[in-house]
This record gives C-alpha cells, structure tokens and sequence, in this order.
C-alpha cells in the first residue's frame, strides 16, 4: 500500500513539473562605476504556473535557471564620439506578393516592393561590432525596411536614322549605310535594342580598272622583348640608367606585315603591290611598375594636451619609393597619409558638448529707441518707457568647469538674441491734497501742555504716493506760532431759541449756545477733556414785541468778499422799536485772521546707505527688491525749519515734536564682482612654412568676456580683456626643382633582329636614348627624390625618340628662334636653320621645296577694343561711408542711402576676339555709373493738437487731442499708425468737471418792496429782488465772476420773488427752511419744510402754519442717484516715454435719474457700491527700427577668371523691427562684377583620322596623332577657346579633364576593305531620370552611348561584332515625355511618329497600344462621285449631298439636296421659291442676307423618301379638297 501512494505522489508531481516553468524580465539597466564594459545588469527571475500563478523556486529544475544577471557595456556620453551606426546600402527592390495575380495590360507607375539594408553598431576607430543597445542609447536605430517601387519596363529608345552615306566604291556596287544611336537604355527588363545601323546596295558607273583583291596589313607591335644578344650586352649596359629610384633598359618590339584578301583571309606577300615593306621593328623601353615600401609607423600625435578650440591633432605615417615607373602609364600610389588623434589621457575632454553662453543682460536704455523716433528727445535725462538691452554671446564647451571662450564655428545650434526689449519704470510724481483750514491754537504737545508755546497747524495728505517713498513728496505741515494754546476747546453747534429776560414775552434776552468737546484735529471727544477750557457765553440777543422792526437772523459769511447780510421782515408800528438803517443790515470782516509768519520743516534726500556693523545677528538670507541682501545699514537725511517764503530759520521755530526722523535702517545688496571667464586659447600660428626671403610678422591673440558687472562697490572688471602676441618667426619653405642630365647616346634595335630587313644598316635608323634625373633644392643642394615629386610636378622624361642619320639621310640645325616683329601691323618675322656635313652637297637636301631652310609667320597686330559685359552691379556707396549723402543721418540703423555707384564689367578683346587683359584697352576693368539708393522717409505727423474741453461741464466725460498726417512714409520709413478716414491719430483721456466749478452765487434778498402803496401802513404784499452771479468756484470760494453760460441753467436761483410785509399787529415769521429729502418716491412719502414765529402777533392773532408738506415726486422734488463709468482712455504713458508700459483709465460719474450728471458726493452719501475698476494696465508696442549689422568685406571672387566672376558682401539682421518700426530693407547682400581676367588652359586638338605608317601599306595598326594648344576661354563652358601662344599657359600645369597624363598619339585600327568593323562612340546621351507624371521617382539619373556596326561587303558580315552599349550615372538629369505625334491627313494616310517632349523624334519610348492609326482607307473604295472615306472608314458624302444607300448598306449614290429659301420678316413677298440646283459647297453669289437658306433632304440614306414628305403629300390633298368644298359653297 505504501509502495503505490509514494507511485502516485511521484506521478503528480512528475505532471506538475511539465506545468510550471521559469520565468524572466527584460533587463535592466547597466549599472557600474565606470564607463565601458566593466557594468552589471540584472533582471528578475521566477518560477510560475503556466496558469499565471507564482510559486516557491524549489518546484522548478534547478538546472534550467536562467541567468539573473550579466555583465554589460556601460554607456556614458563621452561614447558618442566612439560608436556610430554603421548604415549600408538599400539591396535590390523585391516585389511583394500580390492578392490578386492578374496585371493591367498598361503599366502606369510600377509595381510595389520591398527592399532592406544592413545596420550595425560599430566602433568608429577600427570599424568593429558592438552591441546595438550602445548606438541606441545616443540615436534609435535606422529603419531596415522600406517601401519601394519596381517602375515600369522601358524598352531601349533610339533616335532617328542618320541620312544615307555616300557609296562606299566609286565605282561598280557598293554600299551605303546610315546608322542612328541610342536615346535611353533599356531598364527594368525593357526589350533590347533595334539594329543601330542599315544598308542598302549602291551603284556607281562602270569600273575602268580591275578592283584589287588583296591589301597589304600591318599588325600591331609586339611586347618589348630584352635584348639577349652577348654581342650587344656590353653596349646595352653603357646606356643603362642604373639609379636608385629606376632602370632604365631598352629593347626592343617587332610587327608582322601581311596581305590579306578582302574576305579576310591572309595570303603570301606577293600578292600584294609594295615597292618598299613597312619597318617590322624599333626601340622601346621595358616596363617597370612603380615599387614602393611598406607603411611606416603613425607619427606620435601633433598634440599633446587639449585645446577646446581645436581638441584633435594630427597624425602621419608614410612609405618611401623603391623603384619609379618606367615606360608604365599607371603612376607611383600616395607616399603619406594623414588622420586625426586625441591628445594621450585626456580622453575624459574629447565629449566637450559646445553651447552658446551670454552674459548678463546691460542696463535699461530708452535713448537709443529715442534717438530712432524723435532725435529732438534723444538727449533727454530721467528717460523711462521702453527700451533696449544687450548682451553678449559666446561659445563654451559645457563639460568643463573652466568655460573660457572658443571659436565660435564648434557651437552649431542658432545664435541666441544679443538684444531684446526692456522696460524701464516711469517714476510716480507725489501728488498731494488741498491743504485743510488753519487748526486750532494747540500745545507743541498736549503730553506737555506746561509750555506757553502754541501753533496753529494745517495738514495736506499724499494722494498718490511716488516711486521712491514718501521722501520725494513736499512737507505735509505747515506750522504758526500762535498765544494761549490748548489742546481741547468748545465748539459752537448752534443757538437755543433767544429767551427775553426778565421772563417777559419781548424784549431783550439771550441765546444759550449749543457746544462740544473737540480736539487739536476737531474731533469730537468727551466733555470733561475741555474742564479747562473756557465755556462760551451766552449770546444777547432780542425777541421783537408786537409792533417792533423785525430783522431776519444773519446769513453765512460770503466766501469771496467775506460779507453778511441780513434782511428787514417787518417794519415797525406805531410805538414799536424801528428798524436800523440800510448800513446796519450788512457787515464785512477781513478774510485772513491768521498770521503770515509760517514755518514747516523741510527734509532732504536720504544718504547712500553705510553698512551697521553693530547688527550682527541680521538674516543673511532676507530679499530687498528681489535682490538678495547681506547686512544691516543706516541711512541719514538732513532735516531744516523753514519759513515760508524766507528760508532757513532755527528750529525752535518749529514744532520740535513733528521734526521728520533723520536716521532710519537699511538694507545692502550683496556686493558683485565682475566675473569674467578665462583667457581663450591663443589663436594659432601659421604651422607651415613662408615662401620666399620675406617673413610676415604674424601675431597671436586671445581674449575674454565679462560675464558679470560689479555692482554695490563690488570688485571692478580687470582692465585688459584682449591679449596680443607675436608668433615665433616659421621656417622659409624649401622650393625644389628637377635637374635633367644630359641624353645619353641613341640606342637602335639589335643588329640580330634587324640585319634581315631590305635595305638595313648597323649604325643609322630609329632608336631610344635616356637621360638621368635628379632632385635638387633651389640653392642646388641635393634632395631626396620624394620632395620633388610632391612639390615639384610630374617626373620629366627619362627616355626620348631618336635618330642616328643615315648615309642619305639630310641632317639640319635646330630652327632658331623668330626674330623679333618691329612693330607694324602685317609685319614678318622668320626663322632659319641650315644643313649640317656631307647634307651641304646633296642635291636632294638642297630641295628648298622638300627641305625648307627659312620660315616665315606674319606678326601679330596689336588691335585691342572694350566692351561691356554681363550685367550692372548694385547700387554701392562709398567705402566708409555710413551715412547718408544727401543730408539724412541715419543714427542706431546702419541703413545707407544717398548717391553711389555701379559698375559693369569691361572686356577687352584683341583683332581676332580673344580675350586680353584689360589693361590693353587702357581700362580698369570696370564703367562706373552714379545711382541714387532712396533715402528712407518716414511717416510724419504734426505736433499734438491741445486738448478739447471736457465733452461734460458736470461730471466725467473725456477730452480729446490729435495729430494729422503730414507725410506719407516711402522707400522703407516707419509706417505711419492706425489712421482714421480723414488721416487723423487721436488720443481719448478721461476728465472730471467739477460739478461745483461753477456756481451761482446769489446776494441776500433785498426789502421786500410792497406794490400796494395805498395802506399808510408799510405791509402787504410786495417784490423781493437779489443779484444772481456765475462765478468760478475755488478752495477757498468763488473767486471771479464768469460768463453765465459756465452755469447750468437748469440750476439758475430766481432773482426775484413775491413777498408779504407783516403789519404790525400781524404774526412774523422766518424764512422758509430747505426741503427736507425724500426717503421714498410714492404719494404717501412726504417732504417738509419748516418756519418758525419770530414776533408773536397782536390781540391774540393767530400765526399761520409753521410746516408745509409736499408729496415726493420722482425727478421733481427727489431723485434716484446711481454711479456710471466712462469708457476707457487710449494707453496713457508718461511724459518722458514714448512706449512700453502704460495705464488705461476710466471715471465714475454720478448719474441723477432724470439723466443729469452732479457732483460724485450725492453718490457717496448714498454709499453706493463701487465694482468697477478704473486703472487697467496697458501696452504701447515700441516702434523698434530694424537693426543691421555693417556690410561685410567684399569676397573673394567667385571665379579666378572668365566674365561671370562675382564678389559678394552680406549683412545681417541684428534686431528685427518691431511694432511701428522702420521694416528690414529686403536687399541683405550686394554683388559686384570682379575685374575680367582672361582664362587659359591646355585644350586637346581633334584627333587626325587614322593613317597607317608605311607609305604603301593599305590598312591594319595605325596610329592617330593630336596636339595640345593654349587656348583664351571667357570661362563659360560654352566657350571652346581660342588658340594662343604657349607661353600663356607656362604657369598651368598640363593637366585636361583632370588628367594629369597628356596622351598625343595613339594606336588605332584602319580596317581593310572588306572589314566589319565598330564606329566611333557617340556622345553621351541627355541625362534622363526614371518618372511619372512629370516626378522623379528616385532611381537616379542615367546616360548612355553607343557604337554602331559599320558593314564594308555582305559576304563578311558574319564576322561582324555586336553593336556596343555604355551607361553611367548622372545627376541633374531632366523627366522626359513620350507622345505619339501625326500630321494630317492626306487622304486616307497619315505619318505617325513618337517624339520626346524636347522636341526629338525617335523610336521606342511610346506605348504601341496608343498609337494612332496612319491608314483610314475604306473596304470596299468610295468611287462614287461626292463621296469620300470618312474616320469611321464607311462612305460618306460630301456637304450638299445626301447618301443613296443600297439594300446592303453600301453607299449607291450622293444625290444633290434642293435648297428652300425661307423669308424672313424684313422680305416685302413671303413666297417660296426653289433655287436651281446648285453644288452648295460653292460660295453663293447672294450676299444680301435677307433669308436663311435650309436643305430638305427628302430622301433618306437608304434611298426611299422620307416620312415627312407622305405628310406633306396628305396635308396639301386636304388643303385642296376643302378649298373646292368652300367655293362650292360660296356658289
């Protein structure tokens, strides 16, 4: 039992084992101390289910755990400049499978691939793999696939047949050929070529002669064979250049000369006519391939510390020649290679990350933009608005702490701004309150109220507080010694009512005065503060008995004369007490009580804070201004007494206790020292050496750069930030040069070889000589021979062609040189040689036909003419000059203008059109012609206008000013600003006017005057008149009467009014008090207003009501008051700005019900809430001009020589416009034509057709000859140049289509007759690319030539060669179209042809499907007459004629068509007439145009008449049956 639990668990755990597994994370990131392949990198590693579930590491294999960690390649950043991405070339474009496999019958575009390419991460030094996560972690790593296109097949396209060519006999049959070349290649499995060439047979007249059938062949030269004859050996070896670098041996190469039938096959040499056999065999030299060493050991590296400037260094190594070319044409491989190295150790400085740094942004300036807007306020002070600051930058290398500055070509990223605009804040004026009334005589200070000492004070409050503190506002006290002061006094309210004395009803009494407790301020405080103080006393005043004169009480005081009045309201009675005189009821009073003698103290500014060093314990870490602060200091101001109007007086004058303080606390910024980074490097020296005696004294130079100004008496800036010093004198370069020896004898080929030649002799014919070489220094010292090849050109000739005359050989002097020409035009100059030893008495050498002794060359004709070529240059200024010419100064914008000059190249050309110097033509090189460059005007504005008066004479309103245009900006000037359609600017602020500026101002009524002057008594009822003036309203009351219409109107006091004169015995009363006000508007809410008896009446009478009430009516006796706002003014700025930050205002304005503005306190006594804010901050763009650097330093001209060179100078925009500004002119470069120099090179000639050598040789080896000229070019490829004399060329090196070796002479073929044999390469075809509809679809461009096959007889022509097919890249190719093309139809044929869209006609290129039909001829022909093959290639008929057709569809016959003339309106007869038959594809003879001319064709093609003609038939019985019906009826 036990035996199969213990089967069973193992069972189970057996299949558990296959369920669970171990499971990996992805790896984390390289970890290590250093950089490189020391890391570690580890992972997570588990053991699950492969349900999901994790469990214990125990029931997985042991065996099977995966690794949990690695070791790995640590990155840092400095690996970037080590590994790269190694990227190769896209493989071939390989279709992908398409769902459906049926192609279109016409391929439009091509089909779809797939193409990849092989990316590997590489070490860059030595091009080794590394691991791909490197490379990735600097730049992911490139697509491998890509999306491609396989285009179309294009079949080859060749052009047009050449025209036939001549016979190829000229006599008997013959042969013409014309041949053609190819257009475009085939591509993309495109068919093949068609034959490039045709023939046909010729034939010319009869032959007289019998035709030759064998021509005598020379074949070509054999290899050079060394000579091995003993006989020779001793010779050979005492022309033998034995050298170091060379051996010169010289052999010899033989030829075979055969005759061959004209159908190829060779035959014995009789056959062939030949007087003398062609030379089988010459000298030539042994070929020997340049040798050279191996590679040296690299230099050590040229640094050997680093340079942030330049980091690299270099490093060489080289190999020396062993054995130089010798009769090879390939030349010796490069001797020395250079690379680039890092200084040893100080690897940790190659990964410098280069960056732009700036310093610290300058100061605030404003005048600058000034001086670009109103020169007028350039040289204000206190300026503020907006301005400009500057900074500089430099590049740095990040990595390093030491961040000296470096060139400024290793910072690639874009240039940070040097300027940008600032603000600079406008300072707040201190604006200050009306001063308040003359205080009280009060105590210095009531805490010492001992002293006798007194002043009366008046206050002002500051309103708006200005930039700096309160310091800069004026005094705010003024002071006035004053008697018996104290600090608490009694203040009169009002009166109680006047009570007579003696308890009597009238008569006599007093008025017991209202009074309370106030302070120096006039506070109301408590009651026993004034115990001391003296009470007031009652006032005596009198209660009118019955009968008495009743006055009215006094009225106030009158601000502006300072006058009272009071009025009569009863006159007396009989018995009573009369009323005083006029003079009595008024009284005036001085209008200043108080003493002139003011004092106030006065402050001055406050000192430059001094550090405290008795505060220690001061937090270092406070701010002030948002600038860190360091210490605690003290600040001291000196505080005067003044005397207004006097000056300085002592203090005791003023009140000691309100002395301003003297001393106060402050805070020092930190002190900053200027900070400026390290000297740069030096700036190189020149390392190479200097040509010639002459040493140029070269300095050296570095410099650094202030990152930071001193500030709060920080360390200043070191004087010198430039540094300049001489470079150490370099060595003078050595300048080396060939030295040729002396040729060494003529060698011939060995006598063994050509004893057997007719006619051969030992010591005379063709043969090679050779001559030493050496390498010398200019001084003539010796050099090794590798300096001269790299300084010196290409090695001279070792060997040369030679002649040793034989016994009938002439021999001649060298020709001498021309003599000199004297001058004139058309002159001779010539030159002469003679014969030389036993050629004097030959009668042959004699021959001055054969043999020339003189030759003569006309003398050139100095003939020289000037003319302008290519175009004008800009308009350019003077040098140095930065202003303009006609009077405008252009300050802070480097723009020029005024008169300049441009210039036109000149060319001077001699008698036959080549280009000469110059200076020939006694010209520069240039015409001048003055220009002007616009001066830029800008807009221009009048002066403000003043302010309009407030648009409301009561409340808030706004007042305006404006400028108008005056003239309009051109050429570029600043732009002129938003203009209204009557070209006006306008500025819009906010005012306030006063509701109580104005005010009436009213006198006191006058005695009311009765009307009824029958009562003896003077009562009744009567008229009161007062003066009612408008006058301006001050501080201190109405001052000065104005005009009425300053008053509102509205508001105007009646200056006259009914009145009633109590009668003595009747009840006075006062004058009626004011309304008092409405609290709601409804007829239940009431107003009153309130009188009070002033004599009681007589016998008891009663007195009348002392109120009156009256209902509240709303905008009659009670209004509503609620607060408006004006709209918003213009951005306000302060005087001494012209831009930048500003303020927008708006007012409250109190609004009356009815409509009608009044003064803001009926609002405020309201309390009406304020939600609006009236100040909102704004922006005035600066209008900055466009900032240009200077013109830079004219270029080197484009080309060394020719028409077309050019000298460019730039300039760069520093500080693009802003706002209103002055735009950027668009011309930031100008160019000049350089002066015309002519160009010169070596220029092959055409190559001579190919000849062969031996006299009556017929065909076979050849050779074809060329010379080399200097030609004059004007630089353009279009200019094949014309030939001058060598010399101009004696300082160009021979080199002709970058080929250093100059080939004159070469092998060539001439065929035999009978030959098959290749043309001529032709030129290289247009360069075409690969596209649809008209783009590229990126394969490249492609160019191809060809070789036609050129067939002499038919019977050879299968020994004829394939024709040939060249193609090469190209760029700058061009798309090209293919378009079936037909001219017009001639017939019933056409001709149909394919043309390239430049207008070339060939063949292929076009699709077959699309082309047009060149034949429309009719199955069967049209015979008939009129008739004609129509496009659908049935008959048809000709205009005027309609088709007969017959039974089977086939045209029978055209039959003419009648013509019916229809009438028109303006016909007097409207009969139809029927025109004779004539052909209607003539023109008619009727031109009048009165009718439309219509052809009924009756008949229809088949021949039958049409259905029409039946109904006309019916309709003309019916007409006719029911006229007889009709006249039968009338009868």
């Amino acid at each position: 039992m036990y035996c199969v639990v213990v089967l069973i668990f193992a069972c189970n755990m057996e299949g558990r084992e296959h369920n669970i597994n171990w499971h990996q994370g992805p790896w984390g990131r390289c970890m290590g101390d250093e950089c490189g392949p020391g890391g570690i990198q580890t992972r997570a590693v588990w053991c699950a289910h492969v349900e999901g579930w994790t469990t214990l590491p125990t029931n997985c294999k042991q065996p099977e755990r995966p690794d949990n960690q690695q070791s790995c390649f640590r990155v840092c950043d400095w690996h970037k400049e080590l590994y790269d991405w190694q990227i190769g070339g896209w493989n071939q474009c390989r279709p992908v499978l398409s769902r459906s496999h049926e192609k279109p019958l016409e391929c439009l575009r091509g089909e779809e691939g797939i193409q990849t390419r092989d990316i590997t991460c590489i070490q860059k030094s030595n091009g080794v793999p590394a691991e791909d996560v490197i490379c990735e972690y600097f730049e992911p790593k490139p697509r491998q696939e890509q999306a491609c296109l396989i285009p179309c097949r294009q079949d080859c396209i060749v052009a047009e047949f050449s025209p036939w060519s001549e016979c190829s006999k000229t006599c008997g049959n013959g042969l013409q050929h014309r041949t053609r070349h190819v257009v475009a290649p085939p591509q993309f499995g495109g068919s093949a070529c068609p034959n490039l060439t045709e023939f046909q047979m010729c034939r010319s007249s009869p032959c007289t002669v019998e035709e030759s059938l064998y021509s005598l062949n020379v074949g070509p030269w054999s290899a050079c064979s060394v000579p091995h004859s003993r006989q020779i050996r001793n010779r050979n070896r005492q022309n033998r250049q034995e050298n170091k670098y060379w051996d010169i041996q010289i052999g010899y190469q033989t030829r075979q000369v055969t005759c061959t039938h004209k159908n190829g096959k060779t035959a014995a040499l009789s056959f062939c006519n030949q007087e003398k056999l062609p030379i089988t065999f010459q000298s030539c030299v042994i070929t020997k391939e340049c040798q050279v060493s191996e590679w040296s050991e690299w230099t050590p590296c040229s640094k050997t510390c680093f340079d942030m400037t330049t980091p690299k260094g270099n490093r060489t190594r080289s190999r020396t020649i062993k054995q130089l070319p010798v009769g090879s044409e390939s030349e010796c491989p490069q001797l020395e290679e250079a690379e680039q190295c890092y200084p040893a150790g100080m690897l940790q400085y190659l990964w410098c990350r280069y960056g732009w740094r700036s310093t610290e942004w300058t100061e605030c300036r404003v005048d600058p933009l000034l001086s670009q807007q109103d020169k007028r306020r350039g040289n204000q002070t206190a300026l503020c608005g907006g301005g400009v600051q500057t900074r500089e930058v430099y590049c740095k290398c990040f990595v390093l702490t030491a961040s000296r500055p470096v060139d400024r070509k290793l910072c690639t990223g874009p240039l940070p701004s040097t300027s940008q605009l600032c603000h600079v804040p406008c300072p707040t004026e201190c604006e200050t309150s009306a001063w308040s009334a003359w205080g009280p005589c009060t105590y210095e200070s009531c805490d010492d109220p001992q002293a006798k000492k007194g002043f009366k004070l008046r206050k002002r409050r500051i309103t708006n507080e200005p930039t700096g503190g309160t310091g800069n506002c004026p005094h705010l006290l003024e002071a006035i010694p004053c008697e018996e002061p104290s600090c608490y006094d009694w203040r009169i309210t009002g009166l109680e009512e006047c009570i007579p004395d003696n308890e009597k009803p009238c008569g006599p009494g007093t008025q017991v005065p209202v009074v309370v407790c106030v302070n120096s301020d006039g506070e109301e405080v408590d009651r026993q503060l004034c115990r001391d103080a003296i009470y007031p006393i009652p006032v005596v005043c009198e209660a009118p008995c019955p009968k008495d004169c009743v006055l009215s009480t006094w009225s106030a005081w009158s601000s502006w004369k300072q006058l009272r009045a009071r009025s009569v309201l009863a006159y007396a009675g009989e018995g009573g007490v009369q009323c005083p005189n006029s003079s009595a009821l008024q009284e005036t009073r001085s209008c200043n009580e108080h003493s002139c003698t003011v004092y106030h103290w006065q402050t001055g500014p406050w000192g430059q804070c001094i550090e405290d060093t008795s505060v220690s314990a001061f937090n270092s870490s406070a701010s002030w201004n948002g600038e860190a602060t360091c210490s605690v200091g003290m600040q001291t101001r000196k505080v005067i007494c003044v005397r207004v109007n006097v000056g300085q007086v002592g203090p005791k004058k003023c009140p000691e206790s309100l002395r301003p303080e003297t001393v106060r606390p402050c805070l020092l910024p930190c002190r900053k020292d200027c900070i400026v980074t390290p000297f740069s490097d030096w700036t190189p020296c020149p390392s190479s050496c200097q040509e010639g005696n002459f040493i140029h004294c070269m300095k050296q130079s570095r410099h650094r750069v202030i990152i930071q100004l001193p500030a709060n008496g920080g360390r200043e800036c070191p004087d010198s930030l430039f540094e300049e010093r001489e470079c150490e004198a370099s060595p003078v370069c050595h300048s080396y040069r060939w030295k040729t020896h002396k040729w060494r004898r003529c060698q011939l080929v060995p006598w063994y070889v050509r004893q057997d030649s007719p006619g051969a002799q030992e010591t005379c014919g063709p043969g090679l000589q050779a001559r030493a070489i050496t390498c010398r220094r200019q001084d003539g010292g010796q050099a090794d021979i590798s300096e001269c090849l790299k300084y010196s050109g290409p090695l001279p000739p070792l060997t040369q062609m030679c002649q040793i005359p034989c016994q009938d050989d002439c021999q001649f002097t060298n020709w001498s040189k021309f003599s000199p020409c004297n001058g004139d035009c058309g002159g001779v100059r010539t030159r002469k040689r003679a014969l030389v030893g036993k050629s004097k008495k030959k009668d042959k050498c004699r021959n001055s036909q054969l043999y020339p002794l003189i030759e003569n060359q006309f003398c050139p004709c100095d003939k020289y003419s000037a003319q302008p070529v290519g175009n004008w240059s800009d308009c350019i200024l003077p040098e140095g000059k930065m202003e303009a010419l006609l009077g405008m100064k252009v300050q802070g914008d480097v723009k020029e203008c005024g008169q300049g000059y441009r210039y036109q190249a000149m060319a001077c050309y001699d008698q036959n059109n080549r280009l000469v110097e110059t200076s020939r033509c006694n010209s520069h090189g240039y015409i001048e012609e003055a220009c002007i460059i616009p001066c830029p005007s800008d807009c221009k504005l009048s002066e403000w206008s003043n302010w309009s008066r407030c648009s409301k004479s009561c409340g808030s309103g706004v007042k305006v000013r404006s400028k108008w245009l005056r003239e309009k900006p051109y050429n570029g000037g600043r732009p002129c600003p938003k203009l209204d359609h009557i070209n006006q600017v306008y500025e819009v602020v906010p005012c306030h006017s006063d509701c109580s500026q104005y005010i009436w101002v009213t006198e006191p009524w006058s005695v009311c005057k009765v009307t009824n002057v029958d009562l003896k008594e003077n009562c009744g009822e009567g008229v009161q008149t007062r003066k009612v003036r408008c006058m301006l309203n001050t501080v201190d009351g109405p001052s000065d009467t104005v005009e009425d219409y300053l008053c509102d109107p509205e508001d105007m006091p009646l200056g006259a009014r009914k009145c009633t004169l109590p009668c003595p015995e009747d009840c006075v009363m006062s004058e009626w008090g004011s309304w008092s006000q409405c609290s709601l508007v409804s007829s239940i809410s009431k107003c009153h207003i309130y009188t009070e008896c002033l004599r009681q009446p007589d016998d008891g009478k009663p007195c009348p009501a002392a109120t009156e009430t009256e209902a509240c009516t709303l905008n009659k006796n009670c209004y509503h008051y609620d607060y408006n706002v004006t709209d918003w003014s213009t951005c306000q700025l302060s005087e001494k700005a012209v831009c930048g930050s500003g303020i927008k205002t708006r007012m409250l304005d109190c609004v009356r019900s009815d409509g009608k503005s009044v003064d803001l306190k009926y609002c405020e006594e309201l309390g009406l809430e304020k939600t609006w804010q009236m100040n909102m901050s704004c922006v005035v763009e600066c209008p900055v001009n466009c900032q240009l650097s200077d013109w830079s330093a004219w270029s080197e001209c484009s080309q060394t020589c020719g028409l077309t060179g050019k000298m460019i100078r730039r300039r760069t925009i520093n500080q693009p416009f802003q706002g209103d500004g002055r735009p950027c002119p668009s011309q930031m470069e100008q160019f000049k034509p350089c002066p015309v120099k002519p160009c010169y090179r070596w220029q092959y000639g055409q190559w001579s057709t190919c000849k062969v050598e031996v006299k009556d040789a017929q065909c076979g080896e050849g050779t074809r000859v060329r010379n080399i000229s200097c030609v004059v070019y004007d630089g353009s490829i279009e200019d094949v140049g014309k030939v001058v004399d060598e010399e101009f060329c004696g300082e160009i090196e021979p080199i002709i289509d970058g080929d250093k070796k100059i080939i004159l002479e070469e092998t060539c073929t001439f065929p035999c007759p009978g030959d098959c044999y290749l043309r001529e390469w032709s030129e290289w075809s247009l360069c075409q690319l690969t596209c649809f509809n008209g783009e590229d679809l990126g394969f490249g461009g492609v160019q191809v030539r060809s070789r036609a096959v050129i067939v002499q007889d038919l019977e050879n022509q299968h020994l004829c060669p394939e024709q040939a097919l060249e193609t090469r890249p190209c760029n700058d190719g061009q798309c090209y179209e293919y378009k079936w093309m037909a001219s017009p139809w001639k017939g019933s044929s056409r001709t149909v042809w394919c043309q390239r869209s430049d207008g070339l006609n060939v063949t292929g290129g076009c699709l077959v499907m699309r082309q047009p039909d060149a034949d429309r001829s009719c199955n069967p022909p049209c015979s008939q007459p009129h008739a004609y093959c129509s496009e659908t290639r049935t008959c048809s008929c000709e205009d005027g004629y309609t088709e007969v057709m017959s039974s089977d569809g086939t045209l029978q016959q055209c039959t003419l068509i009648p013509v019916v003339v229809i009438p028109t309106m303006e016909d007097k007869k409207g009969d139809v007439k029927t025109s004779r038959a004539v052909n209607p594809t003539q023109p008619s003879s009727n031109q009048t145009g009165r009718g439309r001319t219509w052809f009924l064709q009756p008949f229809g093609p088949d021949g039958r008449l049409k259905t029409w003609v039946y109904g006309v038939a019916a309709g003309a019985f019916v007409l006719l049956i029911f006229i007889v019906s009709m006249i039968y009826l009338a009868w």
